[in-house]
């Protein structure tokens, strides 16, 4: 029986979108497993600094504005500074070797969000976390797919979602972005399993 591990979610939402699409991203981490697993905002961290140090992994969610991850998720990756200084000064671990992973959304359909999931992904190495990518081919790319496949945007390096700028989160991100989100979450829950599952064998092994 798998042991239960323990997966945050840590996200900023402007608009109420990137939040549905955390919600998905958890509903994938959390489906049928018994895990336990965290939504957190990044304008609650402060009460949750604790709880990501005990988690098995940390996805990483923010809309994409202006290029890259919005203002209050950046304020966030910077107050994190603190964990940094654990693992390197004082002789903790502090994210060392937890696995990362990351989701982001905006109004266009490119939005430059690729750029988003690079700077989550520099951020998690930063931390000498293991990221798990979406592992999903593109989606939409060819005459016999549509707006309805999973990871329709054709991301690799994480979960990418669309909504419209005049509409509000009750209409956006699709159908097919929540299900990629999803997918997301699902991954890295079975990433964590596995890694879990060999770090108890490795350490089972007789020396």
């Amino acid at each position: 029986m798998n042991a239960r591990i323990a997966i945050a979610i840590v996200y900023h939402s402007g608009y109420g979108h990137t939040e549905r699409q955390a919600q998905a991203v958890a509903k994938g981490a959390g489906a049928g497993t018994g895990d336990e697993v965290l939504l957190i905002k990044v304008e609650d961290v402060e009460r949750h600094w604790d709880a990501l140090q005990r988690c098995d992994a940390i996805i990483f969610g923010a809309p994409t504005y202006m290029g890259s991850a919005s203002a209050q998720f950046k304020a966030f990756m910077d107050a994190t500074s603190k964990v940094i200084f654990n693992r390197f000064q004082s002789g903790g671990t502090g994210w060392q070797d937890k696995l990362a992973a990351g989701f982001t959304n905006s109004a266009s359909r490119s939005g430059d969000k690729l750029a988003t999931l690079q700077q989550l992904s520099i951020f998690a190495a930063q931390h000498g976390m293991h990221w798990v990518n979406l592992g999903l081919p593109p989606g939409h790319n060819a005459s016999n797919t549509s707006e309805d496949s999973l990871n329709r945007h054709g991301f690799f390096l994480g979960a990418g979602a669309q909504s419209d700028a005049d509409k509000g989160p009750d209409d956006g991100p699709s159908a097919a972005d929540l299900l990629t989100a999803e997918h997301l979450g699902r991954r890295v829950a079975g990433v964590a399993h596995e890694l879990a599952a060999g770090r108890r064998a490795l350490f089972a092994v007789p020396r």
